[in-house]
């Protein structure tokens, strides 16, 4: 049998479908950042160009917008807030952070009860639980903005936020995962004296901290590309998110335009990116663990 490493055609074979659609991820990407990088009239151009022949950073900020060829930066954008599109920015990094690490701390508190304490009918809530995930999240729109507007959090960082930190998903992983937990670990630590909150907080999070390091990472980049709940709640460009911000500038999109937008999809696909390769191993395993069954 011919190895594979000896066989350049065999690896070749093996690889060709994952290379070419690899291309089709990366070519786009490619465009998209040197177009971030041209002038005005290079975007015009047609047939387009794959190098920037003038490399510019006038897509950032303008300092001569009402001149020929000019257009005003992506940082001179959505002019009613100081920082602009930093703002922006900002907005979306500070939701990426809170909402997981408060979808994280409720779920695990009550995933540690379903898991490990004999509550009355707690196979009944867990049932609940998982009936309320079976509801498409369109259906819960309304009923969630109505919420929001009787509590007058429209147009608020409350608003945006505090729907996000409740998730049956995120109960049902956590549950799952916290059933391989050894009740004896649980029960030593009752026999000496410790308190269900410390119990939970020093014995059983740090056991399931694959769990929820996994689980992070899809909470991190779902918060960071939420788009439909930012557009109903958000209602001036102080409290924007990167995703409405970008559907905004979309809307106007030509060629004196699209150096701006460029360079928006850039900067939001950053981060993403980032987190995706420093957190690609609790990615693969979160896929694997939801399959865990208790």
């Amino acid at each position: 049998m011919i190895r594979e490493k000896q066989n350049p055609f065999v690896w070749l074979a093996i690889r060709l479908p994952i290379l070419l659609l690899a291309l089709t991820m990366i070519i786009p990407y490619y465009y998209m950042t040197i177009s971030s990088f041209k002038t005005v009239q290079e975007l015009k151009r047609y047939p387009p160009t794959f190098w920037p022949q003038a490399i510019t950073l006038n897509n950032f900020y303008d300092p001569t917008p009402t001149e020929l060829e000019h257009t005003r930066g992506l940082f001179q954008y959505f002019d009613k807030t100081s920082l602009r599109f930093g703002r922006i920015l900002l907005n979306s990094l500070f939701i990426a952070v809170v909402n997981p690490l408060m979808q994280l701390l409720l779920a695990s508190m009550v995933a540690y009860v379903l898991a490990k304490r004999r509550v009355p009918g707690g196979n009944f809530i867990f049932l609940f639980i998982l009936a309320s995930w079976m509801i498409p999240w369109p259906v819960t729109l309304i009923p969630n903005f109505l919420t929001i507007s009787s509590l007058k959090w429209v147009n608020t960082y409350a608003g945006l936020m505090v729907p996000g930190w409740v998730s049956a998903f995120a109960v049902f992983f956590l549950r799952q995962y916290m059933l391989s937990i050894p009740d004896e670990l649980v029960d030593a630590a009752r026999i000496d004296g410790a308190g269900e909150l410390r119990i939970w907080w020093q014995v059983v999070m740090p056991l399931a901290t694959p769990a929820l390091a996994a689980l992070g990472v899809f909470a991190v980049l779902g918060s960071w590309n939420n788009f439909v709940w930012p557009l109903i709640v958000a209602q001036d460009n102080a409290h924007f998110t990167v995703p409405v911000a970008m559907a905004q500038l979309s809307t106007v999109l030509t060629g004196a335009t699209a150096g701006a937008v460029m360079l928006g999809a850039l900067l939001s696909s950053l981060l993403p990116m980032a987190f995706f390769f420093r957190f690609q191993k609790e990615f693969v395993e979160n896929i694997a663990m939801t399959g865990v069954k208790g």
